[in-house]
């Protein structure tokens, strides 16, 4: 699974699957913090529809961590002040990027809750769609 996707399922989803991953890890290894979580700003890009141009509408807060487990470096951003998870997604981070033989128990839990985050749009979707408002049903 890319780091992407894996990112995504792990800061949309419930904290507690971030931090008990991260749990696994510094149960067996030692983890070093080259980068305590502190807070940043990042720029936020856009594409222009009409010319496909990208330029920068923002800034965005982030909090950002940085370790290393067996001389392996983990990275983890995350958008607001979330210092927990930043630390939690840089270790899982790193994991991967050392190769451990626990990162591949974690596909089923990061599957199933990629799942989940699924299914639980599609209720927020459909619930959106009953209120929805058929105009050419109002004339009278």
């Amino acid at each position: 699974m890319k780091r992407r996707r894996r990112t995504e399922i792990l800061v949309q989803s419930n904290a507690d699957l971030a931090e008990h991953l991260a749990e696994t890890i510094l149960q067996t290894y030692t983890c070093k913090e080259i980068v305590p979580p502190h807070h940043g700003l990042t720029m936020v890009k856009m594409r222009e529809s009409a010319k496909q141009s990208l330029f920068y509408i923002g800034e965005v807060l982030v909090t950002e961590a940085k370790v290393e487990i067996n001389q392996y470096i983990g990275i983890g951003i995350v958008q607001g002040m979330e210092e927990e998870l930043a630390k939690h997604l840089a270790i899982i981070d790193a994991a991967y990027n050392a190769t451990l033989p626990e990162t591949r128990e974690w596909q089923d839990l990061l599957l199933q809750a990629e799942a989940d985050l699924k299914a639980k749009k599609a209720k927020e979707q459909a619930e959106l769609f009953e209120t929805k408002v058929h105009f050419e049903t109002m004339d009278v």
